[in-house]
């Protein structure tokens, strides 16, 4: 892949997930709360800490390699060969964006909020839509670690498994999530922030033609601002 390909798609991919954490999961916090708590930021503020703090965690326990390092991260392992470190980097990533459609889902499903399912809907567009430059990302990599075309390919789909797995685990526990979904939406939203401002924008903008990646930034954003304003 070129250098202002990856650029644009790493830059793509932040601007969606940027715009998914405000429109998607933070506004609809605030919203929620204003009718049940005093200090109606907490929720939204205490919820965006704890996803940030959440994501370091994984980072330090999950051993894997990003592609643009060659230092691997997390508890060291000789057995993991470095494919699977790859594909772990990316799968790490998408942990946060499977708790944020489970939990807006859930949000929709209940009776208690103002999410609706034009919302979750435009969420998961959003998610799907930023996934597929996320794949080709880990995907075209690997394929230059000598795996065959077919590998490299379902690697990359593997990586993004957990985020139908995760928003199913969390629309499994809705009825008992209601009730803290001002401090989860938010949540999902502090992890994915964290993503976004630790890897993804670095990488975007290291080297030359940082603007690029800048560019696809504001494409990104734009674009899941229209699906969830137009869709929710």
């Amino acid at each position: 892949m070129s250098d202002k390909l990856e650029k644009v798609l790493l830059g793509f991919a932040s601007g969606v997930m940027v715009a998914a954490s405000v429109w998607s999961l933070i506004i609809p916090s605030l919203e929620m709360s204003a009718s049940r708590w005093e200090l109606s930021w907490f929720p939204a503020s205490a919820g965006i800490m704890g996803g940030i703090l959440f994501l370091p965690l994984l980072d330090s326990v999950i051993p894997h390699l990003h592609v643009s390092s060659g230092e691997p991260e997390g508890i060291r392992s000789t057995k993991i060969k470095k494919t699977m470190m790859m594909v772990l980097a990316v799968t790490l990533h998408n942990i946060p964006e499977g708790m944020a459609v489970g939990v807006v889902l859930a949000g929709a499903l209940s009776s208690g909020t103002n999410i609706s399912m034009a919302s979750a809907f435009a969420l998961s567009v959003g998610i799907a839509i930023q996934n597929i430059p996320e794949g080709a990302i880990i995907s075209m990599p690997l394929k230059s670690e000598s795996l065959s075309k077919g590998r490299s390919f379902l690697y990359g789909v593997l990586s993004g498994i957990v985020e139908p797995i995760g928003a199913l685990f969390t629309l499994l526990l809705s009825n008992i999530i209601e009730s803290i979904l001002p401090f989860l939406l938010p949540f999902a939203a502090g992890a994915m922030l964290y993503v976004v401002v630790e890897e993804l924008i670095p990488e975007s903008q290291n080297g030359r033609h940082s603007n690029i990646g800048t560019i696809g930034f504001s494409i990104g954003f734009v674009l899941m601002m229209i699906l969830d304003v137009a869709l929710g």
